[in-house]
């Protein structure tokens, strides 16, 4: 097997080198990697580069649905795909469901996050314009968010049956309190419109089919960024069998309006790494 040029190569005759490795070898290596490490020691040499395109290496690191994945969000035999490629394709994002909502698979864990925009639930008079505004954002990872201008009586839900991998996950609301803006190229947040949010906390539920339920309520009240709100857990134990999961935020006190809300996305992602996207401000 050829050597490469990544200086691992033996500089004195007789001597091996990294790249003289068997594939298969190399391959065992890699499949004990994180996908980013995978692809910098694929630019090593060729015997890298060779072992980083086997099944081998990426179906340890495709979550456990990805059959799954690939039959509903491309339509396609997943036998007819290298497990590398699906990795690439499924690290999407990807939508689906008329758009409204959107799955990718994190590139560092290979787990599976999942996004539905506000366009996928039932909300309290949201066709409504003297009670909601529905705006074009950058800030959106589906481009639109609705902003509430004022009710007496709000009701956020949704659901949606899928087959998640095995695990335990998070499911957060997206929103800010404020409406944002661009003014000579700096971001500002408009406050004139909120009010009502300091007198009763907000009530967020998930409930899933096999019996789990989660309650919680927090004051929404910090302005001029997006927040998530940590709705709830729910755990998957088989991937093969679909669960249906339902979530809702209420805030139903009708002693005062409420307004100058903006309701971007609910995201479901696993628990072990909904920390660092929440830093990233990935959610």
């Amino acid at each position: 097997m050829g050597v490469g040029k990544s200086g691992l190569r033996s500089l004195e005759p007789g001597r091996v080198g990294l790249g003289d490795l068997p594939e298969s070898c190399i391959a065992i290596i890699l499949g004990r990697l994180s996908p980013p490490e995978i692809c910098r020691l694929a630019e090593m040499n060729r015997a890298f580069y060779g072992a980083s395109l086997s099944d081998f290496v990426w179906e340890t690191k495709l979550p456990g649905n990805y059959e799954f994945l690939v039959r509903k969000l491309f339509d396609e035999n997943p036998n007819t795909l290298s497990k590398r490629e699906i990795f690439s394709r499924l690290c999407g994002p990807i939508r689906f469901d008329a758009g409204t909502k959107e799955i990718w698979v994190d590139r560092r864990s290979g787990k599976m996050c999942m996004a539905i925009s506000w366009k996928g639930m039932k909300i309290t008079r949201i066709n409504d314009r003297r009670c909601w505004s529905h705006i074009q954002s950058e800030e959106s990872r589906f481009h639109a968010i609705a902003y509430l201008k004022q009710v007496w009586w709000l009701e956020v839900g949704g659901e949606l049956e899928f087959n998640f991998p095995a695990g335990t996950y998070s499911l957060f609301f997206r929103l800010q309190i404020g409406k944002s803006s661009k003014r000579f190229g700096r971001r500002v947040c408009n406050l004139d419109g909120v009010h009502g949010w300091d007198m009763k906390p907000v009530r967020f539920q998930v409930s899933a089919s096999n019996g789990q339920h989660a309650v919680s309520q927090c004051y929404v009240k910090q302005t001029g960024n997006w927040v998530s709100y940590h709705a709830g857990d729910f755990t998957v134990e088989d991937h093969h069998m679909p669960m249906k999961i339902n979530f809702s935020l209420a805030q139903i006190d009708c002693t005062h309006t409420k307004g100058g809300l903006c309701l971007d996305s609910v995201v479901i992602c696993p628990c072990e790494i909904a920390d660092r996207l929440q830093e990233s401000q990935f959610l």
